[in-house]
C-alpha cells in the first residue's frame, strides 16, 4: 500500500463510514462489558495477556498504538480460541515528569497526571482495545502504593531493604539520585543532562543477594523472551567467578581483600590500584606528603565530574596518581606500588585491583603510561595441552627465566597488546608449567592454605538504588527517631499518604521537598511516643512497576496486595508485550520482587512473564519521532482522520513486530480502502446464516481454509503483518467469486464473508464486528470460536506464496505446491510488485522456504 495522508473518498469506500462505525460498537462494548475476564464460575482455561502500562506525559502516541494494538491482537486471538482472557489496563503515573512538568506550569502534579490519565483513558476506548476495563489500576492512588509501602517493609524485615552511604548517581538538573540503569552514556535517561557522582546516604534493595538466582533462571526463559533480551540481562548481572585475595598495606592494620577472575596470574602483579574515590583512597593518602595529598585531592575532584561509562572507556588515556603507599604481595613478598586510578569504580569489588599489566590491557595502558614493570607469568606461545613442560633451574634451583624466542616477540612491553590467551605458567614459582585452569585451583588452595584468600564470585549487578528526593513517588515508609534510630511505619498506618501539594515548594533543592512539609514530616516515635521525623524521600517508580501486574489479580482489595489464590489462578503473565527499551531495568526489577514474593510464599512461580514480545519503534524519515525535533505524528490526529481500524491494520501491516516502522511506509489511506472492500463482500453475501458450508466455490473454500489452518501459527510467532497479507487475498478472492462464479449465494462466498471478519476481528474490530452483523449474527464476533478447517481442502494444487522486501509484505504469488526453491525465487524476483518494491536496491540475501515464503534483503 502506497503512503498518503488523504483518507478514500465516499466512492471509493462505498459509503463505509469508519467514525459512525466506531461509536456504534465502542457504546455497544461499553454497555455491554463483552471483554471482562469471566470469574470463578468461568471453567475456559486462562491466558494472561499484558502490554506495559503507559506513563500519562500527554495524550497517546505511536509507540503506544503499537504496543496496544500488539497486546489486543493476543487477547483477541486467545478468546477466539476459547480462553478466559485477562487483558488489564493501568496508569504508571508516578515520577519526574508530571513533577517537572508541574513545576515549569505552576501546577498540581496530581491535577495534571490524572488529568492526562483521562485522556489516555478516553484515546484507548477509541483506539478499540479490548481491555478488561473493570481493574484499572494508578500507581498514584493511595489504594495502590499502600502496598509499595507494605512490600517494602516486608522486603526490609527479611534484610533486603537497608540504608547506607554512597557514592551514587546525581542528576544535577532533576536534583536526584539515579540507578546506574538509569544513567544512558552519562547522562539522566529522564532529561538527558550529564549525571555527576555524589555521596549520601540512600535507600537501596538487596538485589544482589538474587544475582544467581536472576542469572540462573534465564535458562527457564530461552525460547520464550527474545534471545537478545536474555543476553542483555546476563550481561548486566555480569557474574564473574575467581578468588578473593587478601593484600597487607605497609603500616596499616588489617588486610585489603581485591576480587580477582585470574588468581592465577597474582606472580605477575607488579602494581596496586584503588578507586579515588573510595574510602581506602581516602585513608591511604592521608599519611601521604602534602604534595601527593594536594595532587590527589585535585585528580579526585576531577574524577566526580567523570560518569562511570567514561572511566570505563577502555580507549580513554590513564591517568592516575601515586598514593605513596605500598601493598604487599600475599604469595612472594613483593611491594607493589599503590595508585588511585579512575579506570577502578568504588563500588565494583571491593574498590581495588591488583595490576597485571602483562595480562590485561587497562592494566598495560596504564604501566605503559606511568613506567611501571610489566611482568609475563602465561607464555601464550606454549601448548597448553600434554604433558607439563620441564622448567630448567640455575645451579641454586632458582627456575631460569623463560623469557625468549617467541615469546620475547610477543612480549607486552614491546607490543603494548596484553597476552589474554591460553598458554603455560611462567616466573611463577609453583604455579610455573601449569595450564590457566590448573594453576587458577592450585594459587586458590595456596591462599587458601595461608589465610590470604579464597574461592569467591562477584557481579556487575549492584544492588538497586530506590531513594528519590523528589515529591511526586511513594513516600518511603521509615521513622528516623532523635536518638538515631531507624523504624518501620506500623502496618496500621498505612499508608503514608503524600501531603497536599497546596504551598509546599516543589522546586529541586537537592533534598526532598518532603521534609520541609513541617505537618506531614513531623510523627512520632512508634515505640515510645517521642517526637520523630518521617524519612523525606519517595520511592523510584520502578518499585511501582516491579509488581503491578499482580495488583490487576485483584484490584480492589482492601486486606491484601493481591489475592494468593488469584496468582495461582492466572500467574505468571502468559504474554507481556513493550518496547525493548525496558530489557534491563522493569525486567530485571520485575524478576527480582517475584523471586522475593515467591520467597515470602505469596505467588507459586518464580518469573513474571512466561513469553514477552519486544516491538520496534514508529519512527519518521529514519528518526525516532521526538517533540523537540517536531516530528510527531499525533495519534487522535490519525484516529480523527482515517479512523481506528485504518490506523491499527496499517501499522500491523507495515512489518514484523520487532522491526522499527518508518511511518512514510505506513499506509492508513490504503488499508482504510481494503476495509472498505471487506465491508462491501458482507453487504454482497446473498445467502442466509444457516446455508450448509461443505458446499460452493472449491477454489475460494481452499483459501479460506487455508488461513484458518494458517493463521493461528502466524500469531502465536507474531507474523502480525503476514496474517494481513493472507486477509487481504481472501477478501479479493471472494471479490472475485462474487463477481465471476457462482454469485453472492453462493455458500462458499458465506463461508469466506464469516472467517474474514472472524480473523479481521483481531486487527479491525470494528469493521469486523458491523460486518458480523451484517452477516445475520449477534454480537459480539469477537466472542466467537475459532471455527476448524476442513483437512481436504487444505491438499493444495496450487498454494499461495507471499513476498517479502526487507519484511515487508510486497506481493502474493499463486505457484505450483511442488515449486522448488529456484524456481519460486525466480518467479518472485520477476514479479512486478517485487520490482516496483526494489527500485535501484540491491538484493544482498534471498531467503526461500518454498512454496510459502521469499524473503529479500536489500541494500
Amino acid at each position: 500500500m502506497s503512503r498518503t495522508t488523504t483518507p478514500p473518498t465516499a466512492a471509493e469506500s462505498g459509503g463505509f463510514d469508519p467514525h459512525a462505525i466506531q461509536r456504534k460498537w465502542q457504546n455497544l462494548w461499553a454497555e455491554r462489558d463483552p471483554f471482562r475476564a469471566g470469574g470463578d464460575e468461568d471453567s475456559r482455561p486462562r491466558k494472561y495477556v499484558l502490554a506495559m502500562f503507559p506513563y500519562p506525559s500527554g495524550d497517546l502516541h505511536m509507540g503506544h498504538a503499537e504496543n496496544y494494538l500488539y497486546s489486543d491482537i493476543v487477547a483477541r486471538f486467545w478468546r477466539h480460541r476459547g480462553y478466559n482472557v485477562l487483558n488489564p489496563i493501568g496508569w504508571d503515573s508516578f515520577g519526574l515528569p508530571a513533577e517537572n512538568a508541574a513545576i515549569q506550569r505552576g501546577a498540581d502534579p496530581v491535577k495534571w497526571t490524572y488529568a492526562n490519565i483521562a485522556q489516555q483513558k478516553a484515546s484507548l476506548h477509541d483506539y478499540g482495545v479490548s481491555f478488561d476495563w473493570s481493574r484499572v489500576l494508578h500507581t498514584s492512588d493511595p489504594e495502590y502504593y499502600r502496598w509499595n509501602q507494605w512490600l517494602f517493609l516486608k522486603l526490609y524485615e527479611r534484610g533486603l531493604a537497608y540504608r547506607k552511604e554512597s557514592p551514587v548517581n546525581w542528576c544535577p538538573f532533576d536534583q536526584t539520585v539515579l540507578a546506574n540503569e538509569q544513567v544512558v552514556d552519562g547522562r539522566c535517561e529522564r532529561c538527558g543532562n550529564e549525571v555527576v557522582k555524589k555521596k549520601l546516604t540512600q535507600w537501596y534493595l538487596k538485589i544482589t543477594d538474587y544475582a544467581d538466582r536472576l542469572l540462573d533462571d534465564l535458562n527457564q526463559l530461552e525460547g520464550f523472551w527474545p534471545q537478545k533480551v536474555i543476553q542483555m540481562q546476563r550481561n548486566w548481572i555480569g557474574r564473574s567467578i575467581g578468588a578473593d585475595i587478601d593484600f597487607e598495606i605497609e603500616g596499616r592494620p588489617g588486610t585489603v581483600t581485591v576480587f580477582s577472575t585470574r588468581p592465577d596470574t597474582l606472580y605477575g602483579a607488579t602494581f596496586f590500584v584503588v578507586a579515588p574515590d573510595s574510602d581506602l583512597a581516602a585513608e591511604l593518602v592521608a599519611d601521604a606528603s602534602p604534595e601527593a595529598r594536594m595532587r590527589f585531592q585535585d585528580y579526585l575532584d576531577g574524577v566526580r565530574k567523570t560518569t562511570d561509562i567514561d572511566r570505563q572507556s577502555s580507549d580513554r588515556p590513564k591517568t592516575g596518581v601515586f598514593l605513596e603507599r605500598y601493598a604487599i604481595n600475599p604469595v612472594n613478598g613483593a611491594r607493589l606500588p599503590i595508585w588511585a586510578a579512575d579506570y577502578v569504580l568504588a563500588d565494583y569489588g571491593h574498590g581495588a585491583v591488583m595490576a597485571v599489566p602483562a595480562h590485561d590491557q587497562r592494566d598495560l595502558d596504564f604501566a605503559r603510561a606511568f613506567d611501571l614493570p610489566v611482568t609475563v607469568v602465561v607464555d601464550t606461545t606454549a601448548p597448553v595441552t600434554g604433558a607439563i613442560p620441564v622448567i630448567e633451574v640455575d645451579e641454586d634451583g632458582v627456575p631460569i627465566d623463560p623469557l625468549g624466542g617467541q615469546l620475547d616477540e610477543v612480549h607486552p612491553a614491546r607490543t603494548g597488546v596484553a597476552l589474554t590467551g591460553e598458554g603455560r605458567m611462567v616466573n611463577s614459582g609453583p604455579l610455573d608449567g601449569l595450564s590457566k585452569r590448573t594453576a587458577i585451583a592450585r594459587v586458590i588452595d595456596i591462599l587458601q592454605a595461608s589465610g590470604h584468600g579464597r574461592a569467591a564470585k562477584t557481579y556487575r549487578l549492584r544492588d538497586w538504588l530506590i531513594s528519590r528526593q523528589r515529591f511526586w513517588g511513594t513516600p518511603i515508609p521509615m521513622i528516623h527517631t532523635e536518638d538515631g534510630r531507624i523504624l518501620p511505619v506500623p502496618e496500621d498506618q498505612l499508608p503514608v499518604r503524600l501531603p497536599d501539594v497546596e504551598g509546599l515548594d516543589l522546586t529541586p533543592k537537592g533534598t526532598s521537598p518532603l521534609g520541609a512539609a513541617s505537618g506531614w514530616v513531623d510523627t512520632v516515635d512508634p515505640e515510645t511516643g517521642a517526637p520523630a521525623r518521617r524519612d523525606p524521600d519517595t520511592m523510584d517508580t520502578f518499585v511501582d512497576s516491579s509488581w503491578y501486574y499482580m495488583r490487576f489479580l485483584s484490584p480492589g482489595d482492601e486486606t491484601q496486595p493481591f489475592s494468593s489464590r488469584e496468582a495461582d489462578k492466572w500467574g505468571p503473565v502468559d504474554f507481556y508485550i513493550g518496547g525493548v527499551e525496558h530489557a534491563i531495568l522493569h525486567l530485571l526489577y520485575a524478576r527480582f520482587v517475584t523471586k522475593a514474593m515467591f520467597d515470602m510464599g505469596m505467588v507459586e512461580f518464580t518469573e513474571p512473564f512466561s513469553n514477552l514480545i519486544n516491538q520496534g519503534m514508529v519512527i519518521l524519515g529514519g528518526t525516532k519521532m521526538s517533540k523537540s525535533k517536531g516530528n510527531l505524528v499525533l495519534f487522535q490526529e490519525e484516529l480523527d482522520t482515517h479512523g481506528a481500524d485504518a490506523l491499527r491494520v496499517a501499522l500491523a501491516f507495515a512489518g514484523p513486530v520487532e522491526d522499527d516502522k518508518d511511518w512514510d511506509d505506513v499506509s492508513t489511506t490504503g488499508a482504510a480502502k481494503f476495509l472498505a472492500r471487506a465491508m462491501r463482500v458482507a453487504h454482497d453475501v446473498d445467502s442466509s446464516p444457516d446455508v450448509v458450508w461443505a458446499e460452493g466455490d472449491a477454489a475460494l473454500r481452499r483459501v479460506t481454509h487455508r488461513l484458518l489452518a494458517d493463521a493461528p501459527g502466524l500469531v502465536e510467532q507474531t507474523k502480525f503483518n503476514v496474517v494481513v497479507a493472507r486477509l487481504m487475498e481472501l477478501v479479493n478472492a471472494t471479490r472475485k467469486a462474487i463477481d465471476s462464479g457462482a454469485g453472492a449465494s453462493d455458500p462458499a462466498v458465506r463461508e469466506a464473508a464469516e472467517v474474514t471478519a472472524m480473523v479481521l476481528d483481531l486487527f479491525a474490530p470494528h469493521t469486523a464486528e458491523e460486518m458480523w452483523a451484517v452477516l445475520g449474527y449477534e454480537p459480539f464476533v469477537g466472542l466467537a470460536t475459532w471455527r476448524s478447517p476442513d483437512p481436504t481442502l487444505l491438499v493444495e494444487e496450487t498454494v499461495t506464496t507471499v513476498v517479502q522486501v526487507d519484511g515487508k509484505v510486497r506481493a502474493t504469488l499463486e505457484v505450483p505446491a511442488r515449486i522448488d526453491a529456484a524456481a519460486l525465487e525466480a518467479l518472485a524476483r520477476g514479479d512486478a510488485k517485487v520490482q516496483r518494491a526494489l527500485g535501484e536496491r540491491e538484493i544482498v540475501r534471498a531467503v526461500v522456504r518454498a512454496p510459502k515464503v521469499v524473503s529479500f534483503s536489500t541494500k
